[in-house]
């Protein structure tokens, strides 16, 4: 299948896509600083850089795109165009996630992830909330997803 814009119009589109400060981890940073809150973010000494750092609570937070790292809920599926490309992306990004999930682990961290449909229909708050419950619980690692 064709592409249906031309390769110049799809890298300026594909060059907008942020890695960080996304809409979703800037409002889950906002939450979190109004519900008092102190933290680092994409601290270069850990591994992967995570998003959010919370020394206080040897916790780090991961906000994923559900697209970029392959999440399985309905805002992912594969494009049509270049697929074989896109499963090696893909694929390789999960790898990556994994390996920086387990070294961080390594490293005493506790990990949560939170995925982009958890923002979707839900105000900051109730995410805030959901974020909140994980780190003072102690759990080791988690997830948050659409439920």
């Amino acid at each position: 299948m064709t592409d249906v814009v031309s390769k110049e119009v799809r890298s300026r589109m594909m060059s907008g896509i942020r890695s960080r400060d996304t809409k979703p981890e800037i409002a889950l940073r906002s939450a979190l600083h109004a519900k008092g809150f102190r933290f680092r973010i994409h601290r270069k000494d850990l591994p992967g850089r995570p998003d959010i750092v919370l020394p206080k609570y040897n916790a780090v937070i991961e906000v994923h795109g559900c697209f970029w790292h392959g999440h399985g809920c309905e805002l992912f599926r594969y494009p049509a165009t270049n697929p074989e490309f896109w499963r090696r992306k893909i694929g390789e990004n999960r790898i990556r996630d994994q390996r920086t999930h387990g070294a961080l682990r390594a490293l005493g961290w506790r990990v949560l992830t939170v995925w982009e449909c958890a923002t979707r229909g839900r105000t900051q708050e109730t995410i805030a909330d959901s974020v909140t419950a994980w780190i003072v619980s102690g759990d080791e690692e988690g997830e948050i997803g659409k439920s």
